[in-house]
């Protein structure tokens, strides 16, 4: 299994031909408590950096975009009714959905965990 992260503040955790994606901690902490989770749709295909979920926190709305090309296989219906959750455990529990890889090639230009953490020093 492999994390990578993206410069607008998404991880993915990769296993085989699927990447299951979130926001990360640091995101989570800029937005604030969040209160309510827009998560795409099941079976939607989604453009690398296209909008895919919105993130609404007391301070602001966010969006998420698709750190990579593909279609959603499942999203994390717990965030629904459990917004709270992206601020207790975002790198955790509280993944936004699941994304087959269309094209690994994408997943060239993504940060290891090193690379994140000096992006956000």
């Amino acid at each position: 299994m492999t994390t990578l992260f993206t410069s607008d503040h998404e991880w993915l955790r990769i296993e085989g031909d699927v990447a299951t994606v979130g926001i990360t901690d640091y995101a989570q902490q800029q937005l604030g408590d969040v209160v309510f989770v827009d998560l795409p749709k099941a079976g939607r295909t989604l453009k690398k950096a296209e909008a895919a979920a919105v993130v609404e926190s007391v301070k602001a709305a966010s969006d998420v975009y698709a750190p990579i090309s593909g279609e959603v296989l499942e999203v994390n219906e717990e965030l629904s009714s459990e917004p709270a959750l992206v601020n207790s455990d975002a790198e955790g529990k509280a993944w936004f959905f699941k994304i087959k890889i269309a094209d690994r090639n994408e997943l060239g230009g993504l940060m290891d965990e090193a690379a994140y953490k000096a992006h956000t020093a």
